[in-house]
């Protein structure tokens, strides 16, 4: 077993998988395709297009490692339980032609309206209510992504520079923001993930206007995982199943 380390097809992001996985899934924007190819672009990038396109994030995958086990045979033992139900509820069901089945009653068309109504108003509560956190969200989100740079601006040590990195990408979310992940093209150590999580904390607060409060933030980089809070710093951390949003890319 070896982690290998590729190019996402679809964004150019880093990629690292294990050698055994057919797939990958890159974390940035959730773009899932062959290991091998994720290998190969990483290998000779240039001249590739990437398309940036959007994708949902899978139910079920993994972000670093993936080695399902006997995926059809579960699937299928799970279809023969369902399918086994069905038709043991239906063999206990004996029809009556005198009894009266909830289709043969009709509610009043005033009822009918009535629920419809409620259902409207209810939505439109709902909507009421989200679409300013939704707005001032998407506000600050785009405010912090005009000048992301500051997060990578300060230099690390003596042989690593955050801004000469090849490439680097990030993705932020959170209903203030407060989760952020980040691909670097090199290796970091300790200390310089501590400052990348002090100058996106500073950001956050600055565009806020108020004191930013809990940040986390994962790095990405060939070697090592950081998971970054307000406790200190964690390497080798894989990533939890969240669900991730769209990648920007600096």
């Amino acid at each position: 077993m070896a982690t290998k380390q590729g190019m996402c097809r679809n964004c150019g992001s880093l990629v690292m998988f294990d050698d055994r996985d057919e797939l990958c899934e890159c974390v940035f924007c959730n773009c899932v395709f062959p290991s091998k190819e994720a290998a190969e672009i990483f290998a000779n990038p240039d001249g590739r297009e990437f398309k940036n396109e959007k994708f949902e994030k899978q139910e079920g995958a993994k972000h670093y490692y993936s080695s399902p086990v006997m995926p059809d045979i579960v699937e299928k033992a799970v279809q023969r339980e369902v399918v086994s139900k069905k038709q043991s509820d239906t063999a206990k069901l004996k029809p009556n032609e005198f009894e009266i089945s909830p289709n043969d009653v009709k509610a009043p068309k005033k009822l009918v309206i009535g629920m419809i109504a409620g259902a409207v108003a209810i939505v439109a509560i709902i909507v009421a209510i989200a679409l300013p956190f939704y707005f001032s969200r998407k506000s600050l989100k785009e405010a912090i992504t005009a000048d992301i740079g500051n997060v990578f601006a300060t230099a690390g040590s003596d042989t690593v520079s955050y801004s000469s990195f090849k490439y680097k990408q990030f993705n932020i979310y959170g209903l203030t923001c407060q989760f952020v992940k980040l691909g670097l093209s090199d290796d970091i150590d300790e200390s310089q993930a501590k400052t990348l999580y002090a100058n996106y904390k500073q950001l956050r607060t600055d565009k806020r206007g108020e004191d930013s409060g809990e940040v986390e933030m994962y790095i990405y980089t060939p070697d090592t995982i950081y998971f970054v809070n307000k406790d200190g710093v964690t390497a080798d951390v894989q990533t939890p199943m969240e669900i991730a949003e769209p990648t920007e890319k600096s």
